[in-house]
């Protein structure tokens, strides 16, 4: 099943029905800093928790809005953070670390001591006790659809809280960018990732999936693996709930169809949601969406959704975002606003209102006539949908195609995939491989996914630069006037168009 992720939660307290953070409660959380983690502190703080927090990497672009929340934060780890009055009654991390440290000094303290060690998540599902869950699960959309529901509630004058796996803006978390938003009404949002079981602490009464595909191959031997985890995912939603859950599923994904096919006992509501190609016939049966694309350009696309639950007839909704991945999220954000019971006139409005999240298609500036993009983006069905949707917003513009892979193994899993999709852009540059909770450096490199780049099309400008600032300084001097630079993974990626901005603007 694993390769080397073997051990992924080993240490763990296993998920469990969530319960209320108590008044008081002191939950210190390690690797602070990063997107989830974060999210985590700052809900067990305003849940009334006592957090604090910890991350050697020093702050991030998440960390900001803890400080601002008076989240005390250490920059390193130390079993003091643990043994010293007054003693946490329970430590949040992410598994990854579990697996890469297994021995962490502030871990063995807390084994020690017989103080709980819990995934992150479960601080999350804890204090979405007494709220109605949104889960949004899926291989690819889960960021831009969770923080695309979230925009759309708080319009709608829902007030919900959220975790989301990407910044929201400030306009929606008080002041600061964050990856979580707390709110006063019932619905709470949640990003619900299937890697080793992350998604097993959240149990919603409404479940999005957008896509099911094989991803980390560290933990799942194939795609059906993938499809099992979400079945069970799914299956322990109906016994957390006093009522039958809703799952709005996305049939034009293979991996969704499959999944369907594992449910037909399954309790709940299924809302299915899909794209209609031009020309074809619309799915007019019960608890349907249908999107259609009337056009596409720079500015955006326009869609009509149709659908049973939409009793005064279809809405038509330009939206802000571009690419069909997001409009297909966009049926996947409606079908849950609708499963809520939010009005269509505001699902409408909350669809066309919404510019993204950070990290998905973010528009990062221009610079001596070179436009940079910047995108999670670490799979090969999403850079393609990503490099496309890049074409529609940059008609014209030779795009380059930046990419810092995210793990070894990963990228030797899917190496001529990758090459494959890499060799659709202009011009490529790879950077060095984000090792992550990967450390086997011996399996793939950069210059190697450069190399296989470079057979598929020989003419295309290819090069593996080396590390994010050397890719950044490379790049500087390759691109030209009209070129519009798409950067995209999931490590410090986003440092390569910002350092890339910098240098163009002192040319």
């Amino acid at each position: 099943m694993t390769r080397y992720g073997a051990g992924i939660g080993s240490g763990l307290a296993a998920a469990r029905e969530p319960r209320r953070v108590r008044d008081g409660e002191r939950i210190h959380v390690l690797g602070a800093a990063g997107a989830g983690a974060s999210a985590a502190a700052l809900l067990g703080h305003r849940a009334g928790g006592r957090v604090t927090g910890c991350d050697p990497g020093g702050p991030s672009p998440y960390t900001a809005a803890l400080e601002a929340a008076g989240i005390a934060l250490a920059w390193r780890h130390d079993p003091a953070h643990v043994d010293s009055p007054p003693r946490p009654d329970r430590l949040a991390v992410t598994k990854a670390l579990t697996a890469i440290d297994p021995d962490h000094l502030e871990l063995r303290a807390a084994r020690r001591l017989g103080i709980p060690v819990e995934p992150w998540q479960q601080v999350v599902a804890d204090t979405a006790t007494g709220r109605t869950l949104v889960g949004i699960g899926g291989t690819h959309g889960k960021s831009t659809t969770s923080g695309w529901l979230v925009h759309l509630l708080v319009a709608a004058g829902a007030d919900p809280s959220a975790f989301v796996g990407a910044p929201l803006p400030a306009s929606l978390t008080g002041g600061v960018a964050a990856t979580a938003r707390w709110g006063s009404g019932a619905p709470f949002v949640v990003e619900a990732d299937e890697y080793a079981g992350n998604f097993d602490a959240f149990r919603p009464a409404i479940a999005v999936v957008t896509s099911v595909e094989w991803d980390h191959p560290d933990v799942f031997a194939d795609r059906e693996a993938v499809v099992s985890a979400f079945e069970g995912w799914l299956r322990a939603a109906v016994a957390a709930n006093d009522r039958p859950p809703t799952l709005v599923a996305n049939i034009g994904d293979e991996g969704v169809v499959e999944l369907l096919a594992r449910l037909p006992d399954w309790p709940g509501r299924v809302f299915a949601t899909r794209l209609v190609e031009p020309g074809a016939a619309a799915d007019r049966a019960q608890g349907t969406l249908n999107g259609r694309i009337l056009e596409e350009a720079p500015e955006g696309t326009v869609i009509e959704v149709a659908g049973s639950d939409l009793p005064d007839g279809p809405i038509t909704a330009r939206l802000a975002t571009a690419g069909r991945h997001n409009a297909a999220n966009a049926l996947g954000v409606a079908g849950a606003a609708l499963a809520l019971g939010i009005p269509a006139k505001y699902v409408a409005s909350g669809l066309a209102s919404f510019e993204g999240v950070g990290r998905r298609l973010e528009r990062k500036g221009e610079a001596a006539r070179v436009v940079v993009y910047d995108d999670y983006a670490h799979h090969p069905t999403a850079i393609r949908a990503t490099l496309a949707a890049v074409r529609q917003r940059e008609p014209g513009r030779r795009v380059w195609a930046v990419y810092e892979p995210l793990t070894y193994h990963r990228t030797a899993a899917l190496l001529d995939a990758f090459a494959d999709v890499l060799a659709t852009a202009d011009a490529v540059a790879v950077a060095d491989i984000w090792a992550g909770r990967d450390p086997d450096m011996t399996v793939a490199s950069a210059a190697g996914l450069a190399e296989a780049v470079a057979r598929r099309r020989p003419e295309l400008p290819v090069a593996a630069p080396g590390s994010v600032e050397q890719t950044a300084a490379w790049l500087a001097t390759e691109v030209r006037a009209g070129d519009a630079v798409l950067v995209m993974g999931g490590g410090r990626s986003y440092r390569i168009g910002e350092l890339l901005l910098e240098q163009l603007a002192q040319q």
